[in-house]
């Protein structure tokens, strides 16, 4: 089928030889594609746009052949999230808690632990009513019963989500996973000391507790002191080591106390070189081996994994480490491997690989899904495939038979070999029945959930097979045939309701409607034509309306388009012809036209013509010709209404009041020929004869203007004579040298001096200055707000200072509220003459220390400030080159801009003007007495240059965003991320005072807005990549803090 646009274009050439009062039912037919053939399945890969005879690619292609049944639905089996036989059960991961869930299950397969834990007092279990849920309370219940649910649930994976909340664990933020293993084991001991039952209390101590001496033997003497210590894991050293024998040689292996180390020996009664060494007495029966895989990077400040390889045995022979062996079984089996899949510290996943103890098959936990692997060997697999953090990649190693090497192994569970005669009460493990009643409710509700998840399945199958018949019976109904009635039905109801997914809502064909209540022509391409019988099967079943048959073709609209679009085939020729007539001279009377409206009249045109084809109006309902005019202040805009803005052809010459636009330069005077041409595309627009007037009101406005801008010029021209000194701002007073020849000078808000000068240089532009608001400077109750010395301070830059000469012509040209000045009184003593200041007002000085407390506050409680940290290297200069920029919030200080540009023609009293056009500063007298009062951002300085107050930033300094409430360290942390420094490698300064808490706030240790910090680094980091680990931590480390692992 050809394109949507060539089948329009084809529906409506017939217009050029037919005149809209010469239209048949034919034309209708034609202009609504009625007899556009049918697409055939196949010939068409997707829907035809714009025949609405296409009834192929709507959707039907999923529903006329063979359908499965489980199309019908999207629920998934509620079988798949049931346990397998002889598989174990899984934990949800709850956002980041894959650390928790392997210890779990590694402690849930510690049999003699699982055991104990059955064997605690639980009243609330015991009496609780299976008719609600069970909510735990204590970590023992917690544990018990996610214990019960790992062992006997009908789940494939278990909520921990109990347990975590009872902990307090935040689930989005990964932690130390050695950390938790102890914290926990701690928590849990303590929570079963208090059991009644004698041997629960210490069942932690009895599986995980070995014992261990700290022996130093005096080099003097030879006196040996031992300190006995209780360990519940073996934390070992694994860098510089390739197997776990090494590691643990290492840890036990002698120490030499010497030099500042030296150890006191109570038999010599002074320090002593010593040797020091670890002895193991006993081991535990689960032995924990913690390989330090995470280590302080001093470096960064923060932990990094290593990642190199450790190879472990599958039987762990103790006995040559330890000191009496005397009965003790010696020999372990492997049992669990913990693994950290990652390269870094801060992320990374963690899952473990667990040894059945009562078959002796090895599983990977890894959170929800639990995997059997093949015999009964440990096979790490995949988890030893994560790529390295340098580019080679290390090679590895090969391991004997019995071993395994692993780079991401950060515990190994070591259990003691048993007997093999030790019968089946070591391997099984039974639910207590109180338990198992939980259990067994917990399964009820998840065989209730299956049973609900089944039905709904079945329904949507019922529901679809019902739909597959229905589509197939009304899909062959809805060709309509030749000659026979036939309705329209919207395009996309009929793809809705093909989709199974989308619910199937009532037929809508009332958007399709033109203003004559029937179909729109342009709108028969967004509806497909269907049989009668067809389209009263749908409307029977679904309703809707209305209904669009073939009584619905619009003879109007059609009358409509076919004369737009002759004339928009008319317009081409229109145009040429008025182009040469405008050329032309002609005598008598003509029209005026706006040039506007002459240069874009064939757009608006075309744009009339288009509403009219598409029945469309503006929002402001406005047509070619009418409408509202602008309500505009008389000036020049009244006529500079563009191309682009016009709505409406001459209203370019229509003024605010109605009448014809003064502005003769924006029109132009047209034949009576051509402005017929006009009126027959904008019969409405506003018409004026060569006669018209132009609008009185804008003469008379226009006039006004012009004399109320003489009046401002010659106002400004006098001002400016009167006070030339203070529009220059030559020969100004200050009050760090007192003039000679006055007591007195006068203060005016330097706001005033600022909006006169405007005034002065642009009259007609600005509006004159009529009034001095000097309370401004004044507190509520009268009294002045400054001191001399506050003044000569800084505390000027709000204020100009007027000679009396100049106050008495400001008195005279302006209202002035309340004179204030300041007088200088003189006095001769015999010690000596002394000079006072006052000021009239005086000063309030209750209000003024209300002004510098409200000052001191702003400094110390400020938010979003910037303050510039200053790198520097020995001898206390600045760095030349600052480090890399890296992300960080910062805020460059802009480049210091003129406040008042200079107009052309205009000369600045304190630069020359030399030749080559350049602006050099004049070093006179007149330039040098600039006062400290004069600008805002202009302070006087020794040889008479004026100098920002602005700060301007040096290489290697950098300015950061900071607020008074943040730490020290947080700044730290900022500064390292700015200038690749570790927080405990920077030693900050502020006015040569030394910064070291680093938990006070910036505002308790005095860095106000603006201040200048001076950084010194001990060890600059040149290599950047080994920061990696430090950018995944904005914020300093938190661990457990806050959890109930710490007792919160």
């Amino acid at each position: 089928m050809a394109p949507r646009v060539q089948l329009e274009k084809a529906a409506w050439r017939w217009v050029e030889t037919v005149k809209p009062e010469e239209i048949r039912q034919e034309h209708i037919e034609l202009a609504y594609r009625i007899n556009l053939p049918a697409c055939k399945r196949g010939a068409c890969r997707r829907n035809c746009k714009g025949n609405p005879n296409c009834l192929v690619g709507i959707g039907e292609q999923a529903w006329l052949g063979e359908i499965d049944e489980s199309a019908f639905h999207s629920i998934d089996d509620p079988n798949s999230e049931r346990r397998e036989k002889n598989t174990f059960v899984g934990l949800t991961n709850l956002g980041a808690t894959c650390y928790v869930n392997t210890f779990l299950q590694v402690w849930f397969h510690n049999l003699e632990l699982r055991r104990s834990l059955y064997q605690c007092q639980n009243s609330r279990a015991e009496e609780h009513d299976t008719e609600s849920d069970y909510e735990p309370q204590s970590i023992c219940e917690h544990l018990q019963y996610l214990f019960a649910l790992l062992q006997n649930s009908n789940r494939k994976y278990i909520d921990p989500s109990g347990l975590v909340k009872a902990l307090g664990l935040d689930t989005g933020q990964q932690q130390d996973a050695q950390e938790f293993s102890k914290l926990f084991l701690s928590l849990l001991e303590d929570t079963l000391s208090k059991q009644k039952n004698p041997n629960l209390r210490d069942v932690i101590q009895q599986q995980f507790c070995g014992q261990f001496s700290y022996v130093t033997v005096c080099n003097q003497c030879g006196r040996s002191s031992a300190l006995p210590s209780r360990f519940y894991e073996l934390e070992l050293n694994i860098q510089g080591h390739k197997s776990l024998t090494e590691c643990v040689t290492e840890f036990l292996k002698e120490e030499k106390l010497d030099g500042e180390n030296r150890y006191f020996c109570e038999t010599c009664q002074s320090k002593q070189n010593a040797t020091r060494r670890i002895k193991l007495h006993s081991l535990p029966p689960t032995l924990n081996l913690q390989l330090m895989r995470f280590v302080f990077d001093r470096q960064t400040g923060h932990k990094k994994k290593l990642n190199s390889f450790i190879s472990f045995p599958e039987q762990l022979d103790m006995g040559p480490f330890l000191e009496e062996k005397q009965d003790e079984k010696c020999v372990y089996e492997l049992s669990a491997v913990l693994i950290h899949r990652g390269i870094s510290a801060y992320s990374g996943h963690y899952i473990a690989h667990v040894k059945d103890a009562r078959t002796g098959d090895w599983y990977k936990f890894n959170d929800e899904e639990i995997e059997k692997m093949e015999g009964k060997k440990l096979q790490l697999g995949i988890e030893e495939d994560i790529a390295e953090t340098v580019k080679s990649q290390t090679k590895k190693p090969k391991c004997s038979k019995g071993y395994h090497c692993s780079r991401n192994a950060y515990m190994l569970v070591y259990k003691v070999q048993q007997e093999e005669s030790s019968g089946p009460f070591r391997t099984n493990v039974e639910v207590p029945a109180f338990l198992q009643r939980l259990v067994d409710q917990d399964n009820r509700k998840f065989e209730e959930w299956c049973s609900e998840m089944t039905d709904m399945r079945k329904q949507s199958v019922d529901k679809g097979k019902a739909k597959h018949e229905e589509v197939k019976e009304l899909y062959k109904l809805l060709p309509a045939r030749d000659g026979e009635p036939y309705e329209f039905i919207p395009l996309d109801w009929l793809k809705k309701w093909l989709d199974d997914s989308t619910a199937t809502k009532e037929i809508d064909s009332s958007r399709f409607l033109c203003s004559h209540d029937k179909l729109h022509p342009d709108k028969v391409g967004d509806t497909r034509k269907v049989s009668m019988q067809a389209a009263q099967l749908l409307y029977e079943r679904y309703g809707g309306g209305p209904r669009l048959n073939e009584s619905s073709l619009c003879r109007e609209c059609v009358s409509q388009r076919c004369r737009v679009l002759r004339l928009k085939n008319q317009l081409s020729e229109d145009y040429k012809e008025i182009s040469n007539l405008v050329k032309r001279t002609f005598s008598g009377a003509g029209f005026w036209v706006g040039k506007a409206s002459l240069r874009s009249w064939r757009q608006l045109a075309l744009e009339q013509l288009e509403e009219d084809e598409h029945e469309t109006t503006h929002n402001n309902s406005q047509t070619n010709g009418q409408g509202p005019h602008t309500n505009n202040k008389f000036s020049s805009e009244l006529s500079e209404c563009t191309e682009d803005e016009m709505k409406t052809f001459n209203e370019d010459i229509v003024c605010s009041h109605g009448g014809l636009s003064i502005l003769e330069t924006e029109r132009k005077l047209v034949s009576p020929e051509v402005w017929t041409k006009f009126r027959e595309y904008f019969p409405k627009a506003p018409e004026f004869t060569q006669d018209q007037e132009a609008c009185q009101q804008c003469l008379t406005m226009e006039q006004e203007e012009k004399d109320n801008e003489a009046v401002s010029k010659m106002m400004a021209l006098d001002q400016k004579n009167q006070l030339l000194n203070l529009f220059h701002e030559k020969n100004r007073p200050v009050l760090t040298k007192w003039p000679q020849g006055t007591d007195v000078l006068y203060i005016v808000p330097l706001f005033f001096v600022d909006e006169w000068r405007k005034f002065i240089r642009r009259p007609t532009k600005s509006s004159p200055v009529s009034n001095v608001s000097n309370t401004l400077l004044l507190c509520p109750h009268g009294g002045f707000m400054f001191t001399y010395d506050s003044l000569i301070n800084g505390e000027a830059q709000h204020v100009a200072l007027l000679w009396p000469s100049e106050w008495d012509v400001i008195s005279r040209l302006f209202i002035v509220d309340q004179p204030i000045s300041i007088h200088c009184l003189k006095r001769t003593t015999p010690s000596g003459s002394t000079t006072q200041y006052t000021t009239q007002p005086d000063l309030c000085w209750e209000c003024r220390e209300s002004f510098l407390f409200q000052q001191q506050r702003d400094l110390r409680e400020y938010t979003q400030a910037t303050i510039y940290i200053r790198k520097v290297i020995e001898d206390k200069r600045m760095i030349k080159e600052a480090a890399p920029e890296l992300s960080v919030s910062s805020s460059e200080a802009e480049e210091e801009k003129e406040e008042h540009p200079k107009l052309d023609g205009e000369k600045d009293p304190d630069f020359s003007q030399s030749q080559d056009g350049a602006k050099r500063l004049k070093l006179s007298d007149s330039s040098v007495s600039t006062a400290a009062a004069g600008v805002v951002t202009n302070v006087a300085k020794p040889g008479g240059i004026r100098r920002s107050t602005r700060h301007r930033k040096l290489r290697g300094e950098k300015a950061l965003i900071v607020s008074a409430n943040q730490t020290l360290k947080e700044l730290k942390i900022q500064i390292m991320h700015a200038f690749s420094v570790a927080p405990f490698d920077q030693n900050l300064f502020i006015d040569g005072k030394s910064l070291t808490d680093d938990s006070a706030t910036l505002g308790s240790l005095g860095i106000i807005p603006e201040s200048i910090i001076c950084l010194k680094a001990d060890e600059p980091i040149a290599d950047y990549a080994a920061m990696d680990d430090v950018y995944q931590v904005r914020m300093p480390e938190e661990g457990f803090k806050g959890t109930g692992l710490l007792g919160h």
